[in-house]
């Protein structure tokens, strides 16, 4: 799968079943030498708060990419 094809896909926490934001208002972190992506960075709040967050969510806890959504598991907090 292409990254271009990730953008748009709505993100789904598996154990909480609660949408957590769409794919492209999140952040990817990758490796520059190998492509690799290590994690999704999703912001928690609003933008304009100024304490608003973020979760990192490792690649390897992305439990299935569908057409229309990505589902993961988020790590304990």
């Amino acid at each position: 799968m292409r990254l271009s094809e990730l953008g748009g896909k709505e993100i789904v926490d598996f154990k909480k079943a609660e949408r957590m934001g769409v794919l492209g208002q999140t952040d990817l972190e990758i490796n520059t030498h190998t492509g690799e992506i290590h994690h999704l960075i999703i912001p928690t709040g609003k933008w304009i708060r100024k304490n608003s967050g973020e979760i990192r969510v490792p690649w390897r806890n992305i439990r299935t990419v569908g057409a229309d959504m990505i589902i993961l598991e988020v790590p304990e907090r």
